[in-house]
């Protein structure tokens, strides 16, 4: 694909890619602790079934990605090596739209898999959850699970998923060899970060990597800014569903677009024609110091770039107050239960060993994380770059938020037009914002959303 997923299938459909994009979409997301059985009041899956039980067979759907391939036969043969009376077989499905299209008519027919791979957030609502998914909210292992996930997957208070992979987290990578050089410290606030912007900029580095030939990169400032939306106006993501807040009237909201505009001139000059990947080689090699972006581009960096990325660090977009300082996170892809099985109880136990630390040590042996797990004490591996662990102090502190997109269906085709005019000096923050919201209201409109 010639840009990694367009935001709203792109970044939550990236998470479930987790390590390859390649998402957007993660907090992104986790404490760390060594590789074992899951704890908690997590039910047990590592008894094997008696030999004396029937053998039951379930059927699996996941995306067709290599990545999705490798995740589910571990998972599958982890687990059927603990309960060898239960057999998974997997079918694969396309990815995007089509494969959108494909789990919809498998539920519209009642012709669905056991247990599926898919969405969590937005995506997974439009599923319609309560008519074709299994109610998990009492099951025992949701204890060990994060609760800034659960509301990705819950709908009128039921939770329907369980995390499959790692978190995406939405920020600033910088280069930690030019903040060295010129004694310059992570910025806690907007102020701070436009602070050492003015000092880079006048030792001759470029401050901000621009990459706006690729135009879905123009919106990273708006969307990893929401975290800071959320801290201000707590209910903002249920009021712009449901109609009563705006962009352009909600002054934490309003200020997304005022930072973007306010790095108008930070840029490298090519922004406008500079690509993704040239953007991410510029970071490695220090040509330019901050780069927004998704921590899906962290397995790009270590491959094309294998001696710089120690060089390279992250942090969550600022807002105005050191006090509130938290990550904008892109969940995982979720596993889901058809609600018309047959065999719900053995899919529960395969949804619970999943959902465990020993799930999540065994994802990570095929799947690099690119952010931290959502599990409790599911620890991302030693061997992953420090870009990576730079994120775990939002989750240790309880300081991350969904991406806006996790948790409200509205999302506006236009964005990262309007953003590409925003941050190249073409339109104000008050008149993007004010557009946007126009924006938003034909797809809201089309979902059927109450208030519109």
């Amino acid at each position: 694909m010639s840009k990694p997923r367009k935001f709203i299938a792109a970044l939550s459909s990236a998470v479930l890619l987790t390590g390859l994009l390649a998402g957007c979409g993660g907090g992104s997301s986790n404490s760390e602790s060594s590789p074992s059985a899951s704890g908690g009041s997590e039910p047990s899956s590592s008894a094997p079934a008696s030999d004396s039980q029937e053998k039951v067979t379930l059927s699996l759907l996941i995306d067709n990605n290599q990545d999705s391939v490798n995740i589910a036969k571990a998972l599958v043969d982890a687990f059927q090596a603990q309960n060898p009376n239960i057999a998974i077989e997997t079918e694969t499905r396309p990815g995007g739209g089509e494969g959108d299209n494909f789990v919809k008519t498998r539920l519209s027919t009642g012709d669905m898999n056991d247990i599926f791979f898919y969405n969590s957030g937005s995506l997974m609502q439009a599923l319609n959850p309560e008519q074709n998914m299994l109610d998990l909210t009492n099951e025992p292992f949701q204890a060990n699970v994060f609760d800034s996930f659960k509301q990705t997957v819950t709908i009128n208070g039921k939770v329907f998923g369980a995390p499959m992979t790692s978190s995406i987290g939405g920020g600033w990578f910088y280069n930690k060899k030019v903040y060295a050089d010129l004694g310059l410290a992570v910025p806690k606030t907007w102020a701070e970060l436009m602070a050492n912007n003015d000092k880079i900029k006048a030792a001759g580095i470029t401050p901000i990597i621009g990459t706006y030939k690729d135009t879905w990169t123009s919106q990273l400032i708006v969307l990893a800014d929401y975290y800071n939306v959320q801290a201000q106006a707590q209910s903002f993501a249920a009021d712009y569903t449901a109609n009563k807040a705006k962009y352009a009237t909600t002054p934490a909201a309003l200020r997304s677009f005022e930072k973007l505009e306010q790095t108008v001139g930070y840029y490298n000059k090519d922004f406008l024609a500079t690509t993704y990947d040239a953007g991410m080689k510029m970071l490695a090699e220090g040509k330019g110091a901050h780069y927004p972006m998704l921590t899906f581009a962290i397995p790009a960096i270590a491959q094309n770039n294998p001696d710089q990325i120690g060089d390279i660090g992250f942090f969550a977009q600022p807002g105005d107050s050191a006090d509130s300082n938290g990550l904008t996170v892109w969940m995982p892809g979720a596993v889901y239960i058809y609600k018309n099985t047959e065999h719900a109880d053995e899919a529960k136990k395969f949804i619970a060993f999943i959902a465990s630390v020993e799930g999540m040590a065994t994802v990570a042996k095929v799947s690099t994380p690119v952010g931290p797990y959502v599990v409790k004490d599911a620890a991302i591996p030693d061997t992953v770059p420090q870009v990576v662990k730079d994120m775990l102090p939002y989750f240790d502190n309880g300081t991350t938020a969904p991406a806006l997109e996790f948790v409200s269906p509205v999302k506006g085709p236009s964005l990262e037009q309007i953003t590409v005019e925003v941050g190249s000096g073409q339109r104000k923050a008050k008149d993007a914002a004010a557009l946007y919201d126009k924006d938003v209201e034909k797809q809201a409109k089309q979902l059927g959303l109450a208030g519109w």
